[in-house]
């Protein structure tokens, strides 16, 4: 599999370029004479994708679908996310949390957390 058909199966599920997120989604939509549509029906004749053609909903483009074979594909082709340190890793999972607190107050927190008292 070719980058580009990895990132196409990637985008199709909502994930990053390391394979990571939910599947919140299955679906590529792309026509042909787009640059993407050689690897999309590349994709459908190895079997991690289906296509339905001239969708008018699409304004006549194809929509292609990522099948079980490709789910499993994305996970098995997609590279490991770089190490962090702890430092920045710290950061990311203050980012995930999405609370309303700042980055400071949310260390403290954790910190209490950890010493297992109440904040």
């Amino acid at each position: 599999m070719t980058p580009q058909e990895l990132h196409i199966l990637q985008h199709s599920l909502g994930l990053d370029q390391y394979g990571r997120g939910t599947f919140y989604r299955n679906h590529f939509c792309t026509g042909e004479g787009s640059l993407d549509h050689p690897s999309c029906m590349a994709l459908v004749e190895q079997g991690f994708m289906v296509r339905r053609a001239n969708v008018k909903m699409f304004g006549g483009d194809d929509l292609f679908a990522v099948t079980d074979l490709g789910r499993a594909a994305v996970v098995a082709q997609s590279p490991a996310p770089p190490k962090l340190s702890p430092g920045k890793q710290r950061y990311e999972d203050w980012l995930a949390a999405d609370c309303s607190m700042t980055f400071i107050e949310w260390i403290r927190w954790k910190d209490a957390q950890r010493k297992g008292r109440a904040a």
